[in-house]
């Protein structure tokens, strides 16, 4: 059994209660003990789990700039296996920590899961910039868009060990992309769960500008087809946001798909384009929406004093879920996470207001988009700082969503751009 060599500690990325055991090939070259982890990665930033001594940490890591590399050209190459990362989350071996990550449905908590991607792909990235002649690093490693995340799997049972492997898969000049697998120990082997891709930022120690990492070197086919893959989604991101609908309008079919929308919509009592009717098995989506609010206790801080950003993605999931849940009458299954992307960090102390809308349905599937905003009471301003692409399953068919205003039609197409994304890389 698996119990004799995992061990259950507190994430270190975030300084919430989370709990795993790591063991990465670029340090010690063991699973460390608690203590070993916690000190180790606490030294990597200079971070601390006492809030006034972490703030005086991170005033003091100014003097770090003078570290920083000139240039990539500086830095020495590495490869996937320096960067090469397991994780154990034992809550089959570990029995205290499961109540955890369970649910009411006694399944684990999804939301906590993307909590840990979160800091696993941090600890990755960190492990790839790793330099032993220093004690600290200089780097400010960020999330800055969560890629993908495709379901392998819909059960994750609650009481089985889980193992998370990951590594940098490829490496712009200040961008990392880390690829991880989850998989879960369950009659007599390992079966996989789940695959995400994170694209994570380097800055400087102060968190304030872009700063240099170290290059890649793909060794064997399988690294040089990931680093390939890797240049195809930074490509894709960019063709994506150039054919985004705040930019551009939408395409000749798209625009002939929401006239049709429109016009199934107007009362044939009538002749006026105001007189509005809904269709049968149909949906208004104003009237598919649900928000929360959040107000950012320091407890919920990563290593940088800001909101750890798998906190705001469990919120948002939850949030998302509970609005599938509400919509399609049953509880939701995830099929993905798509396209999170981070636009603004969010600071201790905002009130951090939380939106989400079906955007699109199809058969059984349902399309959300949750859109989170820090509020500053003072001045009344908003502030977006994530949008999340959630895909959900349900076990009967759902109402068709749709749209009134002309905002909602291009919340409905973004929606279905994702939700045939979704399903092309399902095939």
């Amino acid at each position: 059994m698996l119990a004799s060599r995992l061990v259950a500690l507190r994430s270190a990325v975030s300084l919430s209660s989370r709990t795993f055991c790591i063991s990465s090939s670029c340090h010690q070259g063991k699973a460390p003990d608690v203590n070993e982890v916690r000190n180790r990665l606490r030294e990597i930033v200079g971070a601390s789990t006492n809030w006034s001594d972490h703030q005086q940490a991170m005033e003091e890591r100014t003097s770090l700039s003078s570290l920083l590399a000139k240039s990539q050209d500086d830095l020495p190459v590495k490869t996937a296996k320096d960067s090469y990362t397991e994780a154990y989350l034992p809550l089959g071996s570990d029995p205290t920590i499961r109540e955890k990550y369970l649910n009411y449905h006694n399944s684990v908590r999804f939301g906590r899961i993307l909590e840990d991607l979160d800091s696993l792909a941090v600890l990755i990235c960190y492990s790839h910039t790793w330099n032993k002649e220093l004690q600290r690093s200089p780097l400010s490693i960020v999330t800055a868009l969560v890629d993908k995340i495709d379901m392998r799997k819909n059960i994750i049972y609650p009481d089985c060990d889980i193992k998370f492997t990951g590594n940098v898969t490829w490496v712009g000049k200040t961008s990392i992309e880390a690829k991880m697998h989850m998989s879960q120990f369950h009659e007599g082997a390992y079966s996989p769960v789940l695959d995400a891709t994170f694209v994570m930022v380097a800055r400087d120690p102060e968190n304030k500008r872009a700063a240099f990492v170290n290059p890649l070197k793909a060794e064997g086919p399988k690294e040089e087809e990931d680093f390939r893959n890797g240049e195809l989604n930074k490509n894709r991101r960019k063709e994506l946001s150039k054919a985004s609908l705040l930019k551009v309008a939408p395409t000749a079919d798209e625009r002939t798909l929401i006239h049709s929308l429109f016009l199934n919509t107007l009362d044939t009592q009538t002749v006026s384009f105001r007189s509005r009717k809904l269709p049968p098995n149909s949906v208004w989506m104003e009237d598919a929406k649900m928000k929360g609010l959040e107000i950012c206790h320091p407890q919920e801080r990563n290593i940088f004093n800001r909101i750890f950003g798998g906190f705001l993605m469990r919120k948002a999931y939850e949030l998302g879920w509970a609005n599938a849940c509400a919509f399609g009458g049953c509880r939701p299954t995830l099929v993905a996470v798509d396209d999170i992307l981070f636009q603004k960090p969010v600071e201790i102390g905002s009130l951090l207001m939380l939106s989400s809308q079906v955007c699109y349905t199809q058969d059984q599937y349902i399309q959300l988009r949750v859109h989170t905003e820090v509020l500053d009471p003072l001045t009344g301003q908003h502030n977006t700082t994530n949008v999340f692409h959630f895909t959900f399953r349900v076990d009967k068919e759902v109402p068709a969503v749709v749209p009134r205003s002309y905002g909602e039609s291009m919340l409905y197409l973004d929606g279905k751009r994702h939700f045939d994304e979704t399903m092309r890389g399902q095939a």
